[in-house]
């Protein structure tokens, strides 16, 4: 993408289902969690770069004998740094006394992070906080094992002065209105609520304090809990959680907006963000790693049972089709094939942009995620040339000579590398001239790929705010001098901020909202700005599910024609030579490609939960207001 957006992150949950002790007679080292969970870490890498964080629990240890365990780090490359944290305390442990290099029950007890449960987590900072304190998993701490709760997830709460406030009529007194301690203050309400209970329903039976502990154990019922503290989210969410004596779950939101998958055997139970990772550290088939259903949780308890229990009622599946045009890996069996078709399916209109003109005109992308929507797009060009070979030959009937033949049969689409990014290039210099200077340098070109005579069609994942495209990739490309450049998104024109977990919150930033500014503008309509901000603020006032959104009337006067012809206008440097026309994928087309993934509020408005109809106003409030701030 020409325009980085940032993902909030990606989790992993991992519980092994064996003792130790058959992991290294098996697989040869009691490390074996450890292992596959830097393997599940860095297979999530693109999910989260800023930070990283690892926690673990080992089971049936003796009081006094530390059973939790956790590391984060905010480095430059986070996982790797909290790895080499872990390599360096197990083996400084080990090197105590080389005999118990093969004792696991000794490494179990003295060894750090040698344990049969792990939450791995990585994240972007989306809100400007790269702290090792915003780093996941949360830890909430307390001398009863099972009032320990680690808590790690994909998510964006939408309400969250609302359930912070809910925290303090409950008489709590939360240390930060953050979404994380929030969330993870409310399940620990419930799971302290939950525990008082057991132990005065278990002392009542005559058992002692000290006795009543397995059993408050095997009797927690965190379904239950869970139901208590998700009931008044309004997110997208993928909520993993360790409890301190072994229990573990990991919770999915009610629209499935955010992505979570699990696969079981007889050795491990894992859940991921990303179904390839799975498939991958685990060797194991597409079909055996199951989508987690929306409103459901995968639980397991500490003698290993598994269940997916509903929390809440499944709404319309919303999940979010980011996920597959960009975010997750591309080696997804339907993900590559769907950006795939999102590159054919948006063929027609480049034709339509070319004249037909397949001869003089060179394909490309912009490297490197738009790669596969350019095979998809390049594979139709292909069918596209051998229908008209197709005519050509019959047309000319059995008399066709062999040069004929050939002249018809060698015209193939024109494939280029033309724009190649320059990925240790950083832009260190922070006077705007200086800078812009060097960002026009991110990308290098192919020299001589391109003549003059011919188009140039570039695809990318999705265009945002297009400040790289207008400073540095059309200008880089208007010296190869083309007749014509047109660029292509294959993902529909963002109009909306995201408030489930995407770093998109102001729309001010978006090319296509300011492209119907200007529109409105040119056209003497503006005074439609302050007639959606006045709705925007009587409705501040309402009640969040009484919410609606306002700002999809700015853009109800344009066809999306329009609203690609300017934004290619503002896109175009003044000093380009080279016409440029931008093409966005259709919302219909978007379905085609991606039919189980319909969440497409960014694009059209229509937000899965009442939130976010709150966030859109909010952002064009500070948009009016002149408020450079985040809408939640």
């Amino acid at each position: 993408m020409s325009d980085p957006i940032k993902h909030e992150c990606g989790i992993a949950l991992l519980r092994l289902l064996k003792p130790l002790e058959y992991y290294k007679e098996k697989y040869g080292t009691a490390f074996y969690g450890v292992n596959k969970m830097y393997l599940m870490m860095e297979k999530q890498h693109n999910r989260g770069q800023d930070g990283a964080g690892l926690a673990s629990i080992k089971l049936n240890m003796e009081p006094g004998e530390r059973y939790i365990s956790r590391v984060r780090s905010a480095q430059p490359q986070p996982i790797q740094d909290i790895f080499s944290q872990i390599n360096q305390r197990i083996n400084n442990t080990m090197a105590l006394d080389p005999k118990t290099h093969e004792d696991v029950a000794y490494q179990k007890q003295h060894v750090p992070y040698i344990g049969e449960l792990f939450l791995g987590h990585v994240r972007y900072g989306t809100f400007g906080k790269n702290s090792i304190e915003s780093v996941h998993p949360f830890l909430r701490q307390n001398n009863w094992m099972h009032r320990n709760l680690i808590v790690a997830g994909n998510f964006n709460m939408t309400n969250v002065k609302e359930l912070f406030g809910n925290l303090v009529e409950l008489g709590q007194h939360p240390k930060e209105m953050a979404d994380t301690v929030t969330v993870m203050e409310k399940i620990g309400h419930f799971l302290d609520d939950a525990v008082a209970k057991l132990y005065k329903k278990v002392k009542k039976e005559g058992y002692s304090k000290r006795e009543a502990s397995p059993h408050i154990a095997e009797r927690l019922d965190v379904a239950k809990i869970l139901r208590k503290a998700a009931k008044n989210w309004d997110g997208g969410y993928a909520m993993g959680g360790l409890l301190g004596h072994g229990d573990a779950f990991l919770l999915r939101d009610p629209s499935g907006i955010r992505p979570a998958y699990y696969y079981m055997d007889d050795e491990v139970v894992v859940v991921a963000s990303e179904r390839p990772a799975i498939q991958t550290v685990f060797n194991v088939k597409y079909e055996d790693v199951r989508e987690l259903t929306p409103g459901n949780a995968i639980i397991i308890k500490k003698n290993g049972k598994v269940t997916t229990e509903e929390i809440l009622p499944a709404l319309e599946r919303k999940a979010c089709s980011f996920e597959r045009i960009y975010f997750s890996r591309g080696s997804d069996k339907e993900i590559y094939q769907e950006r795939k078709m999102l590159g054919k399916l948006v063929f027609p209109e480049i034709l339509r942009s070319i004249e037909d003109d397949l001869t003089n005109t060179v394909f490309s992308y912009i490297p490197n995620t738009a790669e596969t929507s350019f095979f998809g797009m390049v594979k139709e060009a292909q069918n596209y040339l051998n229908k008209k070979k197709e005519e050509q030959i019959l047309a000319l009937g059995p008399n066709i000579t062999r040069e004929e033949l050939h002249k018809i049969i060698d015209v193939r689409p024109r494939i280029e590398k033309v724009a190649i990014k320059d990925a240790k290039l950083r832009t260190f210099i922070t006077q705007d001239s200086s800078r812009d200077d060097l960002v026009t340098h991110v990308y290098d070109i192919t020299y001589g790929s391109v003549g003059k005579e011919d188009n140039l069609v570039i695809i990318d994942d999705s265009i945002v705010r297009g400040t790289t495209l207008k400073k540095s990739i059309l200008r880089m490309l208007d010296r190869l001098s083309p007749k014509k450049i047109v660029v292509v998104s294959s993902a529909p024109q963002i109009r909306y901020p995201d408030c489930y977990g995407i770093d998109m919150a102001k729309l001010e930033d978006f090319i296509a909202f300011r492209a119907a500014v200007e529109l409105h503008k040119e056209q003497n309509t503006l005074s439609i700005l302050e007639k959606i901000y006045n709705k925007c603020v009587a409705q501040a006032e309402k009640a969040t599910n009484q919410s609606e959104n306002f700002v999809k009337e700015l853009y109800e006067a344009f066809t999306p024609e329009e609203i690609s012809k300017k934004i290619a206008e503002l896109l175009s440097p003044q000093d380009i030579g080279t016409k440029v026309e931008i093409i966005y994928q259709t919302i219909e087309n978007l379905h085609v490609a991606c039919p189980d993934n319909p969440g497409d509020w960014y694009f059209t408005g229509d937000y899965p939960t009442p939130g976010g109809n709150r966030v859109v106003n909010k952002a064009f409030m500070n948009f009016y207001e002149g408020k450079n701030e985040r809408a939640y």
